[in-house]
């Protein structure tokens, strides 16, 4: 079943690299008493994700903070040290976005949001989301209809709804 607006978010351990090494993120603390963003994409460094959804955030990151949004993360299914190094890359870790893998998809197939793409060599991905999360709870969600696309799950679509 996918997620829905209204729905809880299951809890779930996303892995952030700090200065240690790779450490476990839980969706529950990131999200409890808070109001956060949270962004996904088919993969790390791929076209779309690189070049429309990740600085469309960046783009939108003031503007979510005069809205009331604490934090803003972005999950995709890939490792940490490939998630810091496509933050530095993307501008995105220099802007505050916190850069978050689902290693093994667990969070993202809790979620009802995983897909394979066998063509493009995508297995286990997350679909394209945006969502709003006010203390665990889904208050605003956008999805797109294909993996390639970035129109409702942009950051200006997203601050725009909020």
């Amino acid at each position: 079943m996918t997620i829905s607006t209204g729905d809880a978010l299951p809890d779930g351990t996303l892995i952030k690299l700090g200065e240690q090494g790779p450490e476990a993120v839980s969706v529950a603390d990131l999200t409890k008493g808070k109001r956060v963003v949270i962004f996904a994409v088919p993969g790390a460094f791929t076209p779309t994700c690189s070049s429309a959804h990740v600085p469309s955030f960046v783009r939108t990151k003031s503007g979510f903070a005069e809205k009331g949004i604490d934090t803003i993360v972005c999950v995709s299914v890939n490792d940490p040290f490939v998630m810091k190094a496509w933050g530095e890359a993307t501008g995105a870790n220099a802007a505050g976005i916190h850069m978050l893998g689902d290693t093994d998809g667990a969070f993202t197939a809790a979620l009802g949001l995983n897909f394979d793409a066998p063509p493009a060599g995508l297995h286990g991905r997350s679909r394209r989301y945006a969502m709003v999360v006010d203390d665990g709870k889904v208050s605003v969600l956008h999805i797109e209809e294909g993996p390639g696309v970035c129109e409702v799950t942009a950051g200006e679509s997203l601050l725009a709804a909020i």
